[in-house]
């Protein structure tokens, strides 16, 4: 039901990565982040931790995580807003935030200073009509 599930965040310079990895351990903890240094434009470094997850245990393991600790009000987000979430190829677009997920608490953001997840939901033929139809399947609050 899903092929895989990506998640790509940044550490900042202002920021502790171990911090940073220990808040994605939280929401993946099977962590395996491949790490790349690059720089703002004033010449900061800039930390981008990213990860493709394939394993169907882990992939599975993430949606018991996500169905049993997302709150209330943010199901109620994902409710209203899983058309403009997922595109056209069944990629299933979320927020969390870093600092809430540091704290162990599981919160959709809008920021873009975020962990940022693709979920890949498998579907055939491919379209966001299918992939919609898998969701409802996949999460079970929809």
């Amino acid at each position: 039901m899903i092929h895989n599930i990506s998640y790509r965040t940044f550490v900042y310079g202002t920021e502790d990565e171990e911090k940073v990895t220990d808040a994605i351990s939280y929401i993946f903890p099977n962590l395996l982040p491949e790490k790349t240094i690059t720089e703002d434009h004033f010449g900061n470094d800039i930390i981008i931790l990213s990860e493709k997850i394939t394993k169907k245990r882990h992939n599975r393991d993430f949606i018991k995580f996500f169905n049993e600790n997302l709150s209330d009000s943010d199901k109620e987000i994902i409710k209203n807003e899983l058309s403009r979430r997922m595109d056209e190829k069944g990629n299933f677009f979320l927020r969390f935030d870093k600092q809430e997920a540091y704290n162990r608490n599981l919160k959709l953001t809008y920021s873009g200073n975020a962990i940022h997840a693709r979920i890949k939901i498998a579907s055939y033929p491919v379209s966001k009509e299918n992939a919609l139809k898998v969701a409802y399947k996949l999460f079970d609050f929809l």
